[in-house]
């Protein structure tokens, strides 16, 4: 069984440091045996985040601060209206990241379905992305909507996905979101308001959702090993 922890939204959003040392925390739980997989889901206030792989080209050029981390890809923003997921969980041997990650990818492309947005993968690119259209009606570059950065370690997983939810999307403008200059950004609530339906959904309606879609893709994952 998966636990599900739901450890911040909307105005009692998690501060990203104070999240990373809990995610830290329940990874050494989950390593030794005295936790189950678990999913903390909760949104940070706005904070740039740059992968191992970040160059400096990709940064912000104002001196926004930007918090190295330890996980894969590029810089990426987080902030009000993107729900963040860190599944801190045991993969099967053989350990197979790459497989992990289109589980995650297939996640977010279930959940947005759900509110009547469709996604879809990139070959070479990482996370789940939305077709665009320009006014004229001709097709524009995808935008992408779910985000992915993971790292495994002792066979157990840390950071994980975003999902944009109802953000704004002015951060992005800062940064080379991903290390991709070639494709934009968008949320839910933004795909909606294209087609005239002016809901907002915020991270608060999606996570009922999605830890529903998580159960189904997730629930036959091996529990941590007891100590």
């Amino acid at each position: 069984m998966i636990e599900y922890r739901v450890t911040g939204l909307s105005a009692n959003s998690v501060p990203y440091l104070e999240a990373l040392e809990l995610q830290r925390e329940t990874h050494a739980a989950v390593v030794r045996g005295s936790a189950p997989d678990t999913l903390l889901l909760l949104e940070h206030p706005s904070v740039f985040t740059a992968g191992k792989r970040t160059e400096a080209s990709e940064r912000p050029t104002d001196g926004t601060p930007v918090i190295d981390v330890d996980r894969g890809g590029k810089i990426t923003w987080h902030g009000p209206g993107q729900l963040v997921g860190y599944p801190i969980m045991r993969l099967k041997e053989p350990v197979d990241v790459v497989a992990f990650v289109r589980r995650l990818e297939q996640l977010m492309i279930d959940v947005i379905a759900e509110f009547g947005v469709e996604g879809h993968r990139v070959d070479g690119r990482s996370g789940v992305w939305v077709n665009q259209m320009t006014d004229a009606g001709d097709p524009a570059p995808d935008a992408k909507i779910g985000a992915i950065g993971l790292r495994v370690a002792e066979g157990v997983t840390m950071h994980g996905f975003a999902l944009n939810c109802s953000n704004s999307l002015d951060a992005y403008e800062q940064i080379v979101a991903c290390g991709i200059r070639d494709a934009g950004v968008t949320t839910i609530t933004r795909e909606l308001a294209r087609r005239g339906d002016q809901s907002v959904i915020d991270p608060t309606a999606v996570v009922p959702v999605l830890t529903r879609a998580f159960d189904a893709l997730f629930a036959d994952e091996p529990q941590a090993v007891p100590a």
